[in-house]
């Protein structure tokens, strides 16, 4: 007999959508959208969907799995937990806890992946990441204009009267979104895209915006200058709420409109014509994560936050430089989680340089890693350095459902439970501030066990079982506890499906500013303690024809790598029929000038690798521009990161993977 459930998405997604969920004879056979979600309204996407073949597909991994000369075999869960924690315990003993490295990424959006870092701070701390390849540079930008990065509550912008989504695919990545921007344009409400590619969303904009990419923090410059030209500036939040005008003044003074026309091919008039867009408030812009992906990404985006700031844009129902919403995410009890005291030492390393840190690492050199939540050998830059580095580790243990590249490389494979397995309450810090409660619906396949269990059977024989001698009640109850004074508990999601978490739907109303001045900071005080330069700057991305002509003579065209429609990043490639092949999109300038034609074969390569795959021709991008989606992997022909690098942005938390240049030729 078939019942229905309701349930939610686990993807750490915009969307962060409500399910239902069709249960018969004790496996999940259908997912569809709750329509009662005030968010999601019974929508949702492939991605979402394709969670059911995901949880029942007969290639997921069902037992504990040791390589032995090359070869997998499968293993106890007692074996397993005896040897890793046995090792664990050697490389603390001899080289001390920070020859671990914890090798994490966001594939899970459940409250309990916390659990993690409580196990690993329990140990005594580890070599640890910092910072994000998906948004860090933007998170980093905004806490240091406003103190942290929130955005307005997802009705707000029906009282905006323009709308600029800038870098963003929304029709791809936020479908919730889209439809909200489909309601705007009927009330009146116009809407422009600024983009390198004519996206889904561009179809829809009053007016698309091409640009090339990586030059968007010059384009609000440029949009800056005319506003402040055609005194279109709010005066009254400039002097009373912000610090530091007078250096982006004399930044903006210092530039020509041709010069930034030049160098963006956007055309000035395009740029005046945004001025006044802007200054006819209120103007929400909502910014995409692809132009934060360079070595001026973080700059970019504190230019486009200065746009939104001095064109009175914030704080201000319909405003807003709508990036990230951390108030979701900081309403949980983290801390009672996470245990941030236990750990007595530590070391950290960016996330995009994980793998130069397994190299180079030294006092202690890192002996071990333990990967969670992510397949670094598709999604860490620099794919061949990767997996160097992966491969060098004396001991790597990886926990996942499948075997993906990186499990390939693992000595160690432990299988965990997939969404609908166990009980977890799922939240997003991207679009809307709304918690989902996830029942376990149906038994774990085979010996698949949940991270909350491996890390209370490794912390018992490492000798602090004490700090996870919890049920999945009690940790849930911990993590909500921050909630309760707002009648949200692990009893109300259990019986109201969702809540509203208590965050301001119009942040910065009361223009009072998380930042050390208690203002909008043009000229961050908080970058100028952690020793970086505090003034806006018109920097441009590492690699182009303007900073490295040599580098742009021999590799002309600029890579993008943006998300793909049907795979939350690496997650369901392996899903997806027919098999997934890499795709090459390019711009028809390129297309034309190297006789490119659909379906043609073609090798994209530069100084770090090179990828082979089927033409499409961008009937309307930027020149010069080519596409390859992230996420694949190698048995369907590689990921697209053997050709990214792995620098770091300007402000070291985020990564360089747009910044990218490549040559082309038929294959």
């Amino acid at each position: 007999m078939a019942n229905v459930f309701h349930s939610a998405c686990p993807l750490n997604c915009w969307d962060s959508c409500a399910f239902k969920v069709t249960v018969e004879d004790g496996k999940v056979v259908k997912i569809e959208g709750d329509e009662e979600h005030p968010i999601t309204k019974g929508k949702i996407c492939g991605r979402g969907r394709m969670l059911e073949k995901r949880i029942n597909s007969s290639e997921r991994l069902l037992h504990p799995l040791k390589k032995v000369d090359g070869e997998f075999s499968r293993i106890s869960w007692e074996q397993a937990l005896d040897e890793i924690s046995g090792k664990l315990r050697d490389y603390k003993n001899r080289f001390g806890s920070t020859s671990v490295l914890h090798s994490h990424d966001y594939a899970n959006g459940g409250l309990l992946i916390n659990l993690d870092s409580r196990f690993f701070n329990c140990y005594g701390g580890v070599t640890e990441l910092t910072g994000s390849l998906c948004w860090g540079s933007g998170i980093e930008a905004q806490s240091w204009d406003f103190g942290d990065a929130y955005s307005h509550a997802p009705g707000d912008l029906l009282n905006s009267k323009s709308i600029i989504i800038w870098g963003r695919n929304v029709a791809r990545t936020n479908m919730h979104l889209y439809e909200e921007l489909q309601k705007a344009k009927k009330a009146g409400i116009k809407l422009y895209v600024i983009d390198p590619i004519f996206n889904a969303t561009a179809k829809i904009a009053d007016r698309y915006i091409s640009i090339k990419p990586g030059f968007d923090g010059l384009l609000a410059a440029g949009i800056m200058k005319e506003i402040l030209r055609l005194e279109l500036e709010d005066r009254g939040f400039i002097e009373n709420c912000s610090i530091g005008f007078a250096d982006l003044e004399a930044l903006l003074n210092s530039v020509s409109l041709e010069y930034i026309s030049s160098v963006t091919e956007v055309p000035a008039e395009v740029m005046t014509e945004l001025a006044y867009i802007y200054g006819n408030r209120p103007a929400a812009t909502m910014f995409g994560l692809g132009m934060q992906r360079y070595a001026n990404g973080g700059n970019t985006i504190r230019l486009i936050d200065a746009l939104a700031a001095i064109s009175g844009n914030i704080g201000i129902p319909g405003g807003g430089a709508n990036f990230a919403n951390r108030q979701v995410g900081q309403s949980f009890n983290l801390q009672a989680l996470t245990l941030p005291g236990r750990k007595t030492s530590g070391r950290t390393v960016s996330m995009m340089q994980q793998a130069e840190a397994i190299l180079s690492a030294v006092n202690p050199e890192i002996k071990m890693g333990i990967v969670t939540c992510g397949n670094p050998l598709t999604q860490l830059p620099d794919t061949n350095k990767a997996r160097e580095a992966f491969s060098s580790l004396e001991t790597l243990v990886v926990m996942d459902q499948y075997m993906t590249d990186t499990a390939e490389l693992a000595d160690y494979v432990l299988p965990v439970t997939s969404a609908f397995e166990t009980e977890d309450v799922y939240y997003s810090s991207m679009y809307h501030h709304y918690v989902n409660h996830g029942p376990k619906l149906v038994d774990p396949k085979g010996e698949a066990k949940t991270d909350e269990w491996i890390w209370t059977e490794l912390a018992k024989r490492l000798g602090f079982g004490e700090e996870f001698s919890f049920s999945r009640e009690d940790w849930l109850r911990m993590g909500l506890s921050s909630l309760s004074e707002d009648g949200i508990t692990l009893e109300s999601l259990r019986e109201n499906k969702f809540a509203e978490l208590p965050v301001d739907p119009v942040p910065w109303n009361d223009l009072k500013f998380k930042t050390e001045s208690g203002k909008f900071e043009f000229t961050s005080l908080a970058a100028e303690k952690a020793g970086f330069e505090g003034k806006l700057s018109l920097s441009l991305p590492s690699e182009t024809k303007w900073t490295r002509p040599e580098l742009a003579a021999k590799y002309p065209y600029s890579l993008l790598s943006i998300h793909p429609l049907r795979s939350n990043h690496s997650q369901h490639y392996h899903l997806l029929t027919p098999s997934p092949k890499v795709k090459v999109e390019v711009s028809e300038d390129i297309a034309q000038e190297i006789e490119l034609g659909d379906g043609d074969f073609a090798r994209v390569w530069n100084d770090r690798g090179e990828l082979k795959g089927i033409v499409s021709i961008l009937k309307k991008a930027h020149p010069g521009t080519i596409n390859i989606d992230e996420g694949n992997w190698s048995k369907f022909g590689g990921s697209v990161n053997v050709l990214t690098s792995d620098r770091e942005s300007d402000n070291r938390q985020g990564s360089t993977l747009f910044d990218c240049l490549v040559n082309i030729e038929k294959a």
